[in-house]
């Protein structure tokens, strides 16, 4: 039995992997990952069951043991929990807020954030990429704002590591805007040192899907390596919506004050259902399909 849980836990790894490896940008990555953790949990029972006799003369092993346990179960019940907690506190001071709307409301649902996570987490940041495209965000007057600003700064860190890329300035000009926020990327950009001649500035979008559509409009590679920066609770949404286009990149987080981080991310995950609603409900429809299916069946009998 425990060669049986073994192998299924060695399936679900490589499920995660592939999916992680071959596009993360789903809510797959988060349920294969929830998957592996619980076989894990599994595969560890049945290991100390059956060799329980073995490991009680070495403790090194045992310690290793219950910390792989204690990690696969954090991960299953402690994770989530914590995250649900945290958006449950959250959304209700929201509501009370704003009132009680069904946008609100939906705030009280996180586990979409499982998946937002594993999509900022990175084992490299030299990716011999083509081009690094930072998101617009408003600006004041012709400055940046400290949220802007943290993601210049990542596509500077991200640009030192990956030397041959070009750094994409991607933004529009609002009303109330001085210059066009991609000018004032570039100019605070420039004066961290970074070269004019690494620089070049989108200044059509309004958007994030403009800023990814017209960013991609300006490379002149057939199928370029891309980095996309911005803000940490929008990178899953910003790689959602390069989904939908047909754009391949990668997502890179700037930080930001966490007080404000849990709002934004609330927001985040609303706009996200409202990019996938069709395909949920499609889910839904094809789940209250069957389970009527199964109790017609049942009353048959």
């Amino acid at each position: 039995m425990c060669q049986f849980a073994f192998l299924i836990f060695f399936i679900s790894s490589c499920i995660f992997a592939g999916i992680m490896l071959h596009d993360s940008r789903t809510l797959w990555s988060g349920a294969s990952f929830l998957f592996m953790m619980i076989c894990l949990a599994v595969y560890l029972l049945f290991t100390v069951s059956q060799y329980s006799e073995w490991l009680a003369a070495h403790d090194l092993v045992i310690g290793i043991l219950i910390v792989m346990f204690i990690l696969a179960i954090g991960s299953v019940i402690a994770f989530p929990a914590v995250l649900i907690l945290i958006f449950f506190v959250e959304g209700i001071r929201v509501i009370r807020h704003e009132g009680i709307k069904p946008a609100n409301l939906l705030s009280l649902l996180a586990m979409y954030s499982i998946s937002a996570v594993l999509n900022l987490f990175h084992l490299r940041k030299k990716r011999n990429v083509d081009y690094i495209v930072v998101l617009g965000a408003g600006i004041i007057g012709s400055k940046v704002t400290p949220l802007l600003a943290a993601r210049i700064e990542k596509g500077i860190e991200l640009l030192h590591y990956n030397p041959n890329a070009v750094l994409i300035m991607s933004g529009g000009q609002d009303p109330g805007e001085d210059i066009p926020e991609s000018k004032a990327m570039a100019n605070y950009a420039v004066d961290k040192g970074v070269d004019t001649e690494k620089i070049i500035m989108e200044q059509k979008s309004v958007s994030t899907l403009e800023n990814l559509r017209f960013s991609r409009e300006l490379m002149n590679i057939q199928k370029p390596k891309i980095i996309d920066v911005t803000t940490a609770y929008h990178v899953f949404r910003a790689l959602i919506l390069a989904k939908q286009q047909e754009i391949k990149c990668v997502g890179f987080g700037a930080k930001t004050k966490w007080y404000f981080t849990l709002n934004a991310f609330i927001r985040e995950f609303i706009g996200y259902l409202r990019l996938t609603w069709k395909r949920h409900a499609l889910v839904i429809g094809i789940v209250v399909v069957v389970i009527i299916s199964f109790n017609l069946g049942g009353q048959k009998y």
